[in-house]
């Protein structure tokens, strides 16, 4: 699947709310908000992340316009870290590592670190094919499943 990464806007907002309270979508996720269904929290996060120069954030763009997801660099450089939502219409399609790929041209420090929860096979696999290793692994408590979890680690370092 082709995509094309753009700054995010205000209208995109309502699309990264309802893949965020997907539930396959929080399930794969497992890392996420303790509430996603907290529309004001989300805001705020939103308004946060989009004020902040040090994160590189960028709407996910497919065929027609349509809004794929959204993807993101941050962190300090000696510790950045990509993350991505993708919305499951478009899962198993390419979307993700084309997003990726995409990201990591316009954030081209290196190292850049990455984690995935363990049973998420589909985004180790999209990390994988960007050039990630596995580094590490750790157990925490993932809100969406309401448990601990193992968590795979990962990093990018050419």
């Amino acid at each position: 699947m082709d995509v094309v990464l753009r700054e995010v806007r205000d209208t995109d907002l309502p699309v990264f709310f309802a893949h965020s309270t997907d539930p396959e979508g929080l399930r794969m996720a497992a890392f996420t908000a303790k509430d996603p269904s907290d529309r004001a929290r989300f805001q705020e996060h939103w308004a946060r992340i989009r004020q902040d120069p040090a994160i590189i954030v960028r709407t996910v763009i497919g065929a027609d316009d349509e809004i794929v997801g959204h993807a993101s660099v941050y962190g300090p450089p000696e510790e950045r870290e990509v993350t991505y939502w993708i919305g499951r219409p478009y899962w198993g399609r390419g979307a993700a590592t084309a997003a990726l790929r995409e990201l990591l041209r316009l954030a081209p420090e290196r190292p850049v670190h990455a984690r995935a929860a363990a049973d998420n096979l589909g985004s180790l696999h999209v990390l994988r094919k960007c050039g990630f290793v596995i580094t590490g692994q750790e157990r925490d408590f993932a809100n969406a499943r309401g448990e601990e979890i193992d968590e795979v680690l990962l990093t990018l370092r050419d």
